[in-house]
């Protein structure tokens, strides 16, 4: 396999204007899924730095994060949680709400997904403007877990979602 880049992954990103309302630009990720090279390059990229045994979860945030999340939890040999949107779990959770532009939104995580302590990478899709990366964040410290790092594969800059995340490493792999 040859080494694959964050330029790669940016060519292979889609702009699909006025989606789903419009004015908005949506960055569509479903070229770098489909494509075996740039989908592995994009897990080495978003968990460069760690290996099997240095991380004990990998939480994925709704949905498109899971895809990630999970494929790195599968190469650091470490668990896969998800956290999801509120009522999606089946079992005891701890809930989260924040603000949207518009209205708030909630997620949740099961009260016993991360042991104390455990060594977590939180990890989604896209940093916009950070408030569900935020709450999940949240999610994640009321069940005891450690955040190492946050990472996404997109950053959308000029919504300066990273603000939110002051006190946690963050990791983008494409920056916009």
């Amino acid at each position: 396999m040859a080494t694959v880049t964050p330029a790669d992954i940016q060519r292979a990103i889609r702009n699909i204007p006025d989606f789903p309302q419009p004015g908005i630009q949506f960055k569509d990720i479903t070229p770098v899924l489909a494509d075996p090279e740039l989908f592995a390059g994009s897990i080495e990229l978003l968990t460069a730095g760690f290996q099997p045994g240095q991380v004990d979860a990998v939480v994925g945030i709704d949905a498109r994060g899971f895809i990630f999340a999970a494929a790195a939890a599968y190469r650091l040999r470490a668990g896969f949680v998800p956290v999801r949107k509120k009522g999606k779990l089946p079992y005891l959770t701890h809930e989260q709400t924040y603000n949207l532009e518009y209205g708030t939104n909630t997620i949740a995580i099961h009260v016993d997904a991360i042991r104390p302590g455990a060594r977590v990478l939180l990890m989604d899709d896209l940093l916009a403007t950070g408030g569900t990366a935020a709450a999940a964040a949240e999610l994640v410290k009321k069940v005891g877990g450690q955040i190492l790092e946050i990472s996404f594969l997109i950053e959308l800059t000029f919504l300066n979602g990273r603000s939110r995340l002051e006190g946690y490493p963050v990791r983008s792999v494409v920056v916009y």
